[in-house]
């Protein structure tokens, strides 16, 4: 069975080279939309993006969706982390991931897709929700695979959970969605 999207991006969605991510709501679900480079280095032998590559794709756009952008970018209005800061307070760790390949994710130069949302914001931890598509202006695109990872909020000092800070929580409401539902659970 070949998936579907469930939310299809606008033409006029504001994604463009000085644009790290853009928040963009479509069909009632907002998310963040985040244009991410595949790199030759990122296929294995088959000629498809390999399965840890996916990983690392993931978290570049994680990063791009919650790190404040550099100097001259513009990020969303969910990128309130400073990853730059060395004396924060707070870090972030992945505490768990989880990944349903849909799809071989081919080369090609143009950018995939990568919508996220959060699925669960909780006392020190958010659900962060993925689908990986195929570039943008593609008919039809595809969906290559989904993801939710576990990010836990954690004291640089004692390496012990925190809670959420209001300007997290108030910064990364507006995509708050559905948790994604796996096709094959066991």
């Amino acid at each position: 069975m070949r998936p579907t999207p469930r939310n299809r991006p606008t033409a006029s969605s504001p994604v463009t080279d000085d644009v790290v991510a853009s928040v963009v709501t479509t069909a009632g679900a907002t998310r963040v939309h985040i244009p991410i480079h595949l790199r030759w280095g990122d296929l294995d032998a088959l000629g498809h993006v390999n399965n840890t590559s996916m990983l690392k794709l993931l978290e570049e756009a994680r990063l791009r969706a919650f790190w404040k952008p550099e100097v001259g970018l513009t990020g969303p209005s969910t990128a309130i982390l400073d990853a730059l800061d060395l004396s924060a307070e707070t870090m972030t760790l992945i505490a768990r991931q989880e990944i349903e390949y849909l799809l071989p994710v081919p080369y090609g130069q143009r950018p995939l897709e990568v919508q996220m949302w959060i699925g669960r914001i909780g006392g020190s931890s958010i659900d962060v929700c993925y689908e990986v598509f195929s570039p943008r202006g593609d008919s039809p695109q595809r969906c290559y695979a989904r993801s939710t990872a576990v990010v836990v909020m954690v004291s640089t000092s004692s390496g012990r959970p925190v809670r959420l800070s209001d300007e997290m929580r108030a910064a990364w409401a507006p995509i708050v969605g559905d948790p994604i539902s796996y096709s094959h659970r066991r």
